[in-house]
C-alpha cells in the first residue's frame, strides 16, 4: 500500500452532498491523496459538466468536509491530523462555497459606534455622541433620539409592529430609555427612563415575547424590567427629571421605572446579556464567568468558568450555543447543554486583540461573525477552526459592535465613526 503522503499517492474518495442539485455518482474515486479543496472543486465541477456545451459550463466553488471539518490542508494532511486510515473508501461531503460578503456602504456617525442591532428592514445603532439613530437599510437616517446625557452602550429592539416601534438604549448616564418610534408621523418619545444601576449600563436584551429586558452593567448586576409601556411600576419624577435636565415643564419626559428583579452575583462587571429562554437569562462577566439566572426566582442555575474577561456572549438560534467573544483573542464554542466531556466545543483563534462583540447568523448554525481590537470583522465557519471564511480588514480602528439579525446584511461598527454594511448571500443551514 503507498504511503496516501507521498508525491503521486492515490485515495479512494467517495463524494456527498446535502445539495442534491449537485449531486454526483457517490461510487468512489481515484484520487491525488496531495490534492486541496481547489481541485476537489474542479474535480466536482467537471463531473457535473461531462454532458453539458462547453458554452453551459458554469464554475462554482466548492467546500469540502472531512470527518466533520472543513478542508484547509491537503486530503492527506488533514487525515493524517484527524487520524483517519488512508486504507478505507474515505467520505467527502461538499457544498457550495459561502461566496465572500461585497462591502453596501458606510454610514457616518459624529462619534464611536458602540452598538447595532438589525430587524427586517431597519438599523438601530447607539453612538458615543449620546445618540440612538435609526435608519433604513438604504442608508438613509430617518430619526435620532436624544435623551440620553452621557454614551450609549447598547440598543435593542422591543418590538416593530408597522410604522411604530418600540425600543430600548441603554447608557453610560446608569439609566435605559424605552423609546416609542413613529415613523409615518414622524415622532419619536422617551416613554420611560429606567433607574436603579449605580455604573454604566452596557448590555441590553429583549426576550422573544417583548415584554421583559435584562440589563447588564459595570456596577456587576443584572436587572429584570418590564418593557411593556405604561405598568404599574412606574413613578412619576417629571420635576425631578425636569431640573436635572433643564427642560421647561410641560416637555413630555419620560416616567421614571424601577426593576422588576436584581440579579446579584458577578464579582466584576457585566459585559453582556441574553435571553437563553423566556424564563432564563444568561449573562457574561469581567470576573471570567458565564451564569444562567432563573428570572421566575432570581436564584443562579449554573456557571461557566473561563480564564480570561468576556466581552460578548451570542446565542444560536439554529444550534442552541453560545459563542463568546474573550479578552485573550479568542472565541469560544459553548454548548450549556453538555452533560459528559467539554462544555467548550472549539476555540477559533486568529484576532490579534480583544474580540468585543460576536453574532450568529439567523440561518445557518456554522456561521458566526466576529470583531476585535484588532481593526479586522471577521466571518466563521466554526468547523474550520484554523481560519475564518472570509477577513475583512482595513478599517480605521477597532471594531466595537456586530450584527447579524438581518440575514443578508453583515453590520458592524467601532471606533472609526462609521457603520459598516456588507451583503452576505442568505446562505440556508447546511
Amino acid at each position: 500500500m503507498e504511503d496516501p503522503t507521498s508525491s503521486g499517492s492515490h485515495l479512494q474518495a467517495r463524494f456527498v452532498t446535502k445539495q442534491q442539485q449537485y449531486a454526483v455518482p457517490e461510487f468512489p474515486f481515484s484520487v491525488p491523496a496531495n490534492v486541496g479543496a481547489s481541485e476537489l472543486s474542479a474535480l466536482i465541477n467537471k463531473l457535473l459538466n461531462e454532458e453539458k456545451a462547453e458554452e453551459d459550463v458554469e464554475q462554482l466553488d466548492f467546500d469540502f468536509l472531512i470527518d466533520g471539518e472543513l478542508l484547509r490542508v491537503s486530503v492527506s494532511n488533514h487525515m493524517e491530523e484527524k487520524g483517519i486510515s488512508s486504507e478505507t473508501v474515505v467520505e467527502i461531503e461538499y457544498f457550495q462555497k459561502h461566496p465572500a460578503p461585497t462591502p453596501e456602504g458606510s454610514l457616518l456617525h459624529d462619534d464611536w459606534i458602540s452598538c447595532v442591532q438589525g430587524c427586517n428592514d431597519r438599523i438601530v445603532t447607539g453612538c458615543y455622541d449620546n445618540s440612538v439613530r435609526l435608519w433604513n437599510v438604504k442608508g438613509d437616517n430617518l430619526m435620532t433620539l436624544s435623551y440620553h446625557s452621557d454614551p450609549v452602550k447598547c440598543v435593542s429592539w422591543i418590538k416593530k409592529d408597522g410604522p411604530t416601534s418600540l425600543l430600548v438604549s441603554g447608557s453610560h448616564d446608569q439609566s435605559l430609555i424605552i423609546w416609542e418610534v413613529n415613523e409615518e408621523k414622524k415622532t419619536c418619545q422617551a416613554l420611560h427612563s429606567c433607574r436603579g444601576h449605580a455604573r454604566s449600563v452596557d448590555s441590553v436584551a429583549v426576550n422573544k415575547s417583548g415584554t421583559k429586558i435584562c440589563s447588564g452593567s459595570f456596577d456587576s448586576m443584572l436587572k429584570i424590567w418590564s418593557a411593556v409601556p405604561g405598568t404599574t411600576e412606574d413613578v412619576s419624577e417629571r420635576t425631578e427629571d425636569q431640573h436635572r435636565k433643564k427642560i421647561k415643564a410641560d416637555k413630555n419626559l419620560p416616567l421614571t421605572r424601577t426593576p422588576l428583579m436584581t440579579l446579584d452575583g458577578h464579582r466584576e462587571a457585566v459585559s453582556s446579556v441574553l435571553w437563553y429562554n423566556d424564563n432564563e437569562v444568561c449573562s457574561a462577566s469581567w470576573d471570567h464567568t458565564i451564569q444562567f439566572w432563573d428570572v421566575e426566582t432570581g436564584v443562579q442555575k449554573s456557571t461557566l468558568t473561563g480564564t480570561k474577561v468576556f466581552l460578548s456572549i451570542a446565542l444560536s438560534e439554529c444550534n442552541g450555543m453560545i459563542a463568546s467573544g474573550n479578552a485573550d483573542r479568542h472565541i469560544r464554542i459553548w454548548d450549556p447543554r453538555s452533560s459528559e466531556g467539554a462544555v467548550v466545543k472549539s476555540s477559533l483563534s486568529h484576532h490579534n486583540g480583544w474580540v468585543t462583540a460576536v453574532d450568529w447568523s439567523r440561518v445557518n448554525s456554522n456561521q458566526l461573525i466576529s470583531g476585535s481590537y484588532d481593526q479586522t470583522f471577521k466571518l466563521w465557519d466554526i468547523r474550520s477552526s484554523k481560519a475564518p471564511l472570509y477577513n475583512m480588514s482595513g478599517l480605521g480602528d477597532k471594531v466595537l459592535a456586530v450584527n447579524w439579525n438581518i440575514p443578508e446584511l453583515l453590520l458592524f461598527g467601532g471606533a472609526d465613526n462609521c457603520l459598516h454594511i456588507f451583503h452576505s448571500s442568505e446562505i440556508i443551514s447546511r
